[in-house]
Order: structure tokens, then C-alpha cells, then sequence
């Protein structure tokens, strides 16, 4: 019998069960009556053949000499390139390929420690069940961790750690100036007056490292502190003198904050203080008070522009006294004003306005 085998297979020659030789491109004679078999394979890029034991058909030195063979061990990957190209990531065991016309060659990775040592493009063909990806924003800073332990801080960008044995975590800290709001601030004034105060302070974090090593829950620390300042300059003071020393207040805090920011890791940039809410009859009395000063204030514009006017009359009569002519111009302009505002007045059988014309002009 004839077994032909085309450009793209491979033979296997057993006789009586027995595995003999590969057979290469060609046509080969099968003789049955020495319980010859011939089973023929397609030469694909890795190995797959059923019911044939890897090891027995490794005998062959065609065979052997036909194949790159690749042994992952555990806690490892290899990268598989096909004539120089990454193609993918083979997981712990022994795989076979066919190098009759590609060349194969394998990059073996170690990921038992949660360094990776692969540039970033590679990544793309590793199953992502190998690793964890970490993002740390612009403006942020990656604390890293691993089982704990601090290693090192993290710059902005994407950073890949092997799943090993090693937990790996990140604490991410935000660099950028924060806000701070100390609202509804309930505080007893050195008077016994209480005030709710809403104040606000801008800060940025100096040192990532201790500020999150050192410090259990930062934040909290920090309000408090500036509580506590707010809560120092208000008692000391009587409600009056809080009003007249408010704009004040502000630098005062800032002022005690920045005394304290090295030991919290920060650095105090502004603080301002938004507004004071008084309690409802303080409010009350104040509206009072504010009510009398104006109605004070408006009594005095009042009085003084009656002293004015009455002044403006005093010189007037003074000059008409003095001056004949001005006093008539006068009594004209009261006598015109009134033949404005009257057609005709009569008393008895007379024109009143026609008599005071007629005397004022005999005067004349």
C-alpha cells in the first residue's frame, strides 16, 4: 500500500503497535502484511496529536529536530514568539510546536514576585488573571504597599503587579490644594453669647508618605486643629469686640494653622471666615439696635436741614430789609404764584386780585 504525504503533513509509522520513524513529504510504501499503519498529521503551529504519547514519538530524531518544545514551570509564564513576534502567554506546563516553518522562540517570566519587568505594550497578550493594574491620576501620588509594607511612592500613570503571593495594595493621596469647610461651629464667647461660625481654609499635602504612615485619618486631624484655633480666638474675645475684631479672624487662624502644619504634613495656603450666625434674640436685639442708630441718624440729617433752611430764611429777610427793590421783586413773585393757582377771588362787591394789583402798582 502507498501513503502519500502532502507538503503540510507528517507521518507516523507504527508496525505491530510499535512506533518506527516519521514520515516525511513523499510517498511511502505501507506493507500490511508486517501490521504496518501509517496515521498522518496536519503540521499546524502547535503539536495536537491524539492517542500518540508525546514521549514515544520524541524516539525520532526527525521529530525531535521538527519541534521547539517549551517546559513552563509553576508560578511562571512564558511569552511565545512566532519568527520574532509575540503571538501570546502560555500558563505552567510543557507545550510542543512545529518549527518546520515558523521559528519559534520563548521569553520565560518569573511572577512570583509582584514586580513586573515587561515594557507596557506587552502586557496586552498576558491573561489579565496574572496581574492587577494600578492608575494613579494626575495630580495624585500611588502609596504602594506589599503584604503592608511600604516600598515606594507610585507616579502618575498605569503600573501592573503580578498576582503572586504578595498582596499588593495602593493608597492613592491627592497632592492638589483642598478645601476645608468647619461649618455650624457652635462657640461660646468670652461673654457667654454663643455663635455658629462657618469658616473655610485651602491646604495641600506636603509629604504623601507620612502624612498617610503616620497619621490615622489625616482629614480629621486636620479639622479638629482647625477647630480647635477657631474655638481659641472666639472664646477670648466679648460678642462686641468679635464684631469689631471679624475681619481679623481669618488671619488669626491662618496664622495659628501654619504654626502647626509641619506636624500634620500639610501646608496652610488661605482662610477666610464665611459667616456668623447669631441666635434668634441676639438677632432681635441687634435688629433693634440697628433700627434706633438709623432712625438717630436720620433725626440728625433731619434737624440739620431744618437749621439749614431756617438759616437760608434769616438771610433772606435780612437782604429784603435792606434792599426795597428785593422786597418788592418778592411780593410779585408771591403775587404771581397766586394768580397761578386762583382765576378769580371776590370779597364783597370787589376783585380781590385787581385791588392788590392796582396797589402794588400805585406803589410803584
Amino acid at each position: 500500500m502507498k501513503v502519500i504525504i502532502n507538503e503540510n503533513e507528517r507521518g507516523f509509522l507504527f508496525r505491530n503497535g510499535m512506533f518506527q520513524r516519521m514520515l516525511v513529504p513523499g510517498r511511502h510504501d505501507v506493507t500490511s502484511l508486517f501490521g504496518e499503519t501509517c496515521f498522518k498529521t496536519t503540521v499546524s503551529r502547535m503539536i495536537n496529536i491524539k492517542d500518540i504519547d508525546i514521549n514515544v514519538l520524541l524516539r525520532d530524531i526527525n521529530f525531535v529536530n521538527s519541534v521547539a518544545m517549551i517546559e513552563v514551570p509553576d508560578l511562571h509564564f512564558a511569552l511565545h514568539y512566532e519568527d520574532g513576534r509575540a503571538v501570546e502567554a502560555l500558563n505552567p506546563g510543557t507545550y510542543y510546536f512545529w518549527k518546520i516553518f515558523h521559528e519559534h522562540s520563548f521569553q520565560l517570566i518569573d511572577i512570583s514576585k509582584p514586580a513586573v519587568n515587561l515594557p507596557k505594550e506587552m502586557m496586552s497578550i498576558v491573561p489579565s488573571r496574572l496581574y492587577s493594574q494600578m492608575t494613579v491620576a494626575e495630580g495624585e501620588t500611588g502609596l504602594l504597599y506589599f503584604d503592608g509594607k511600604f516600598q515606594g511612592e507610585l507616579s502618575p500613570g498605569s503600573h501592573c503587579f503580578w498576582n503572586s503571593a504578595v498582596k499588593v495594595s495602593c493608597q492613592i493621596v491627592d497632592m492638589r490644594t483642598q478645601q476645608l469647610d468647619v461649618n455650624s461651629q457652635e462657640i461660646l464667647t468670652a461673654d457667654k453669647v454663643t455663635l455658629r461660625l462657618n469658616f473655610v481654609c485651602t491646604y495641600k499635602i506636603t509629604d504623601a508618605v507620612n502624612i498617610n504612615n503616620l497619621l490615622k485619618d489625616y482629614k480629621t486631624q486636620i479639622y479638629v486643629t482647625t477647630q480647635l484655633v477657631l474655638r481659641e480666638y472666639v472664646g477670648r474675645l466679648k460678642f462686641d469686640e468679635l464684631l469689631e475684631q471679624k475681619d481679623s479672624l481669618a488671619g488669626f487662624v491662618l496664622e495659628k494653622l501654619r504654626e502647626k502644619q509641619d506636624s500634620l504634613f500639610i501646608e496652610f495656603t488661605d482662610a477666610g471666615l464665611k459667616d456668623i450666625i447669631l441666635p434668634g434674640e441676639i438677632r432681635d436685639i441687634m435688629n433693634t439696635v440697628l433700627i434706633a442708630e438709623k432712625n438717630a441718624q436720620a433725626n440728625v440729617i433731619s434737624r440739620r436741614e431744618e437749621v439749614a433752611s431756617t438759616r437760608s430764611l434769616l438771610n433772606t429777610a435780612k437782604l429784603m430789609e435792606e434792599n426795597t427793590t428785593l422786597y418788592k421783586l418778592k411780593e410779585l413773585e408771591y403775587l404771581e404764584k397766586i394768580c397761578d393757582k386762583v382765576g378769580s377771588i371776590s370779597i364783597g362787591n370787589g376783585n380781590l386780585l385787581g385791588q392788590l394789583s392796582d396797589i402794588l402798582y400805585a406803589k410803584r
